[in-house]
């Protein structure tokens, strides 16, 4: 089975999906900044998917997508993180280098490609960054977890995943031997600037700027 709708109807569904995930709701500006493109652009294709019966949208007034189009935006979510799980833990790439190219993959929609890379890669739970995957019936794995900023100094805990996914983002964390699944804890916080030294396992205490702090998250163990 091939999904049936285009490329730039599913980068707006996805969207429209991670933008409702904050307030429930979306305005037109916030998914025009989001997909940088014009209001009148974005006014054209949400009628076209409140046609297809995805949105729930009326003109001049914030909108929503329904349960199928939510449905469709776990589908091309679980696609895209199936793929960056594969191109690392398969290909070798870098988790700085895979976001593009799995942005190209989530398109492929064949149903039976996407149940078969998930076996194939044995139903993993979370894609490089920490982000769950979505099943094939859009549930996903929830991990109890909190900002590396908001950690007590002392707690041990474990980098569960990074918000911000930017390659200068990732390329930091690289140069500080941080990664998904390293356990570390707080030694000191620092009142001028909200920097924190961190203990990460086997390595030397690091500094972690307040920006870097609040964009990293853990469990604690």
């Amino acid at each position: 089975m091939q999904s049936n709708f285009s490329v730039t109807e599913e980068n707006y569904i996805k969207a429209i999906y991670h933008l409702q995930q904050a307030t429930g709701s979306v305005t037109t500006n916030e998914l025009s900044a989001r997909l940088v493109t014009t209001p009148a652009s974005v006014t054209d294709m949400l009628k076209k998917l409140k046609a297809k019966n995805l949105l729930c949208y009326e003109p001049y007034k914030v909108f929503y997508l329904n349960a199928d189009g939510n449905k469709i935006a776990l589908d091309i979510i679980r696609r895209h993180r199936l793929w960056e799980y594969f191109l690392v833990e398969k290909l070798a790439f870098g988790w700085n280098e895979v976001h593009e190219v799995a942005e190209e993959l989530e398109h492929v929609g064949n149903k039976k490609l996407i149940d078969k890379l998930d076996l194939f890669l044995d139903f993993p739970k979370f894609d490089p960054h920490g982000d769950p995957i979505p099943d094939s019936n859009g549930n996903m794995s929830i991990v109890e977890q909190v900002s590396l900023a908001d950690l007590q100094a002392g707690k041990p805990a474990q980098v569960t995943s990074v918000s911000n996914q930017s390659t200068e983002l990732l390329e930091l964390l690289g140069h500080k031997h941080i990664k998904i699944g390293a356990k570390l804890e707080v030694l000191a916080r620092f009142g001028f600037d909200n920097s924190l030294e961190v203990k990460i396992k086997d390595q030397q205490p690091v500094n972690i700027s307040e920006q870097l702090a609040k964009v990293l998250f853990v469990k604690i163990l």
